[in-house]
């Protein structure tokens, strides 16, 4: 199947937010500042992030499939996302630490956000 530039961007946009997402939850395991905090008031972090993280790898191995489900995958990957990445970070105290992974991500669920068209089908001759 030929990959459509929107998927591609898409696709590596998901791989952004699980890299993203994954080096967080490294730096909150090893305690490497800046980190997340363990927890938060609705949930703890560390089972949160593995959430996000699950379903940004399945929206980016669903895509190649195209179609609704593989795009609510990948809306639902950048809202989860943008849980832990989105404005409300530029009023955090450790914002001058985390911007390039705040900035990054936000740009990933844009890009995203742009890309939702299906992945093209074979075409019969």
């Amino acid at each position: 199947m030929f990959a459509s530039s929107s998927f591609k961007a898409r696709q590596s946009a998901l791989a952004a937010l699980i890299l993203l997402q994954g080096v967080m939850l490294a730096a909150l395991f090893a305690g490497v500042q800046p980190h997340p905090p363990a927890a938060i008031a609705p949930f703890g972090m560390a089972p949160f992030l593995a959430v996000s993280i699950s379903v940004a790898l399945a929206a980016y191995r669903h895509a190649e499939t195209g179609g609704k489900s593989a795009a609510a995958l990948a809306v639902l990957a950048a809202i989860l996302a943008l849980v832990s990445f989105g404005p409300q970070k530029y009023f955090d105290p450790a914002f001058g630490q985390v911007w390039p992974a705040v900035i990054g991500a936000q740009i990933a669920c844009v890009i995203i956000a742009l890309n939702l068209r299906p992945a093209p089908t074979a075409q019969a001759a």
